[in-house]
């Protein structure tokens, strides 16, 4: 059955996930929301836990990665593993034949990232890498909004995040602290994400960090851990330039565990506007022009995928579905070049600080995202 998706038409893809960790339920339940792929299968270097998830949703377990590549009805493959071999296990299943799906970071440094898109262009593959949360009814409404003008020219943003207390309710949270984790890598590349496809690309970051606890101490229930070393920079604030002109404050931390700060402001010379959480796909995106009396809540461009805060905000699957419309011909937003320039300024606000808050040139220059066409969701399989 192919699927209609406005002017083209997308044939069903076979999806089969690498990675069988708690992400991968997401990935499962969120995907089958959508008619333009299916998940036939699964694999993990640790076989019993693909083997528990196969038979949890019904799929085939393959014995092995090696198995999964080499399987012929495979169309994409979904790499949730960590962050440190998302470069090794996305260029395997490249040189497989396979496109790729991977859960942000792209890569844990800026040099496996661009491997990664060397290897998917010798292959003629495509590389669709997370998050995809800005393809929700949040993000572009406030697009839709930016685009029309209500705002005026913007000038500046402000982006903050602030959240920590992994170690409360995460069993083994050492990767967040680990090379590939940190706020930064972790959390940034929902806010840049967001911001890039609000407002172009970033041409230069300045920025300092520095590590807030040197340990941290595991409190969670069903903790395997007791205390971690912390080996990345927790907290961290730089300034972004955008092509565009617009400037923003942005503040990365995993030691601010409360604030009353807004997650993303976007200040326009007409008005400002306030987004919610970008690592959910909706929410309220609120409007005040300067001469207004209050704020306006805006209505959502398209029907949102579900209640802010409630865990359909967690699910994933958008992101899969447009890599799938996009190798049938359709746009592609969430691709492995907006990844690799989110992933480049996120780098540079550590290679700034190393400089002693030096500015820092950034190279790529991606397409901004097309404007999102609402997905066909339907009631997913719980």
């Amino acid at each position: 059955m192919t699927v209609t998706h406005n002017t083209f038409e997308i044939a069903p893809k076979n999806v089969a996930i690498i990675g069988c960790g708690n992400i991968a339920r997401r990935y499962v339940t969120g995907m089958s929301r959508f008619d333009s792929v299916r998940l036939i299968g699964v694999a993990d270097v640790m076989h019993d836990l693909a083997v528990a998830l196969a038979e949890e949703v019904g799929v085939l377990a393959y014995q092995s990665v090696d198995a999964l590549l080499a399987d012929p009805q495979v169309d994409i493959v979904v790499n949730i593993t960590p962050p440190a071999v998302h470069a090794a296990v996305t260029i395997q299943a490249l040189e497989a034949g396979k496109n790729v799906y991977v859960e942000k970071p792209i890569a844990a440094t800026l040099v496996d990232a661009h491997l990664m898109v060397e290897t998917a262009k010798t292959a003629g593959k495509l590389v669709g890498v997370a998050p995809d949360t800005f393809l929700g009814s949040a993000g572009q409404t406030a697009r839709v909004a930016i685009d029309k003008g209500d705002i005026g020219t913007v000038l500046g943003a402000t982006a903050f995040v602030t959240y920590s207390k992994a170690e409360t309710w995460h069993p083994n949270p050492t990767f967040l602290f680990q090379p590939g984790g940190g706020p930064a890598l972790d959390l940034g590349p929902y806010y840049i994400t967001q911001l890039v496809q609000l407002l172009g690309p970033v041409d230069t970051v300045t920025g300092f960090t520095r590590i807030g606890a040197i340990t941290r101490t595991v409190t969670a229930p069903d903790r395997k851990v007791d205390e971690i070393d912390v080996n990345v920079p927790t907290h961290g604030s730089a300034s972004l330039r955008f092509g565009s002109g617009a400037i923003c404050t942005l503040v990365l931390s995993f030691d601010i565990w409360d604030s009353g700060l807004p997650k993303i402001e976007i200040y326009g010379d007409k008005g400002t506007l306030s987004l919610p959480d970008p690592n959910e796909f909706d929410g309220d995106v609120r409007f005040r022009g300067h001469y207004d009396g209050d704020w306006t809540v805006l209505e959502p461009v398209f029907t949102p995928s579900g209640e802010p805060g409630g865990p359909d905000q967690f699910l994933r699957g958008p992101g899969v579905a447009d890599l799938a419309a996009a190798i049938d011909g359709g746009p592609f937003r969430a691709s492995a070049d907006l990844a690799l320039h989110v992933l480049e300024v996120l780098e540079a606000i550590q290679s700034s600080s190393d400089s002693g808050g030096n500015p820092v040139t950034i190279t790529t220059r991606p397409e901004r995202p097309a404007p999102s066409i609402a997905p066909s969701i339907t009631e997913p399989v719980r």
